[in-house]
């Protein structure tokens, strides 16, 4: 059986890739209500049951696809700037450099890797010198515009990589290496590998 197709600016979108793209919009609303502390049923309340729970849980497993309306509402209600319940790591548009099941932009014929690197929040409380002060200033100044306070590690991405860079006078790749002189990168997601 083939699967409809819907030509947007000379490229192609499969079901797949709409339905891959719905299924990565609902986890990341699931993973911001969570975030927020918020059941399904606390939000249906918090909309006056604009959002009914079964219908937001439907968004949330990708199996509805939330309008763009609809999104901004959410967002509202979630106190939160719409791009924040898109998908992070999903930046180009569907169809051109992969979906949710498809390529990264890393993949890309001549392209560099986007770099994320993850710091260990708990070994930098054990470092000492100069460094450890600026890093923990920046860093929790990313947790609170995130609001993301596990406490023990925090992902990096290549935008705020090169902030620290320039408050260190170094180049992203000098940062990096002395990140991991100093034993603060979690290797398992290392340029973006997890």
């Amino acid at each position: 059986m083939r699967s409809a197709v819907v030509r947007i600016a000379n490229n192609e979108l499969t079901d797949e890739d709409v339905a891959g793209y719905a299924q990565a919009v609902g986890l990341r609303l699931r993973a911001v209500r969570r975030q927020k502390r918020l059941s399904l049923q606390a939000v249906e309340r918090a909309s006056a049951e604009e959002f009914k729970a079964s219908v937001l849980g439907a968004y949330e497993r990708g199996e509805r696809t939330i309008s763009v309306p609809r999104l901004q509402r959410l967002a509202q209600i979630y106190s939160v700037p719409v791009d924040q319940l898109l998908p992070a790591d999903m930046s180009q548009p569907l169809g051109r450099a992969g979906t949710a099941s498809g390529p990264s932009r890393s993949g890309a014929a001549g392209e560099r890797p986007v770099r994320k690197i993850t710091i260990d929040l708990v070994r930098l409380n054990e470092v000492t010198g100069p460094e450890r002060d600026l890093l923990r200033h920046f860093l929790a100044s990313v947790q609170v515009q995130r609001q993301d306070f596990n406490g023990k590690v925090i992902t990096i991405r290549e935008a705020d990589l090169r902030v620290m860079a320039s408050m260190f006078g170094r180049s992203v790749e000098a940062l990096v290496n002395r990140l991991e002189e100093l034993s603060l990168i979690h290797h398992a997601t290392r340029n973006g590998q997890s």
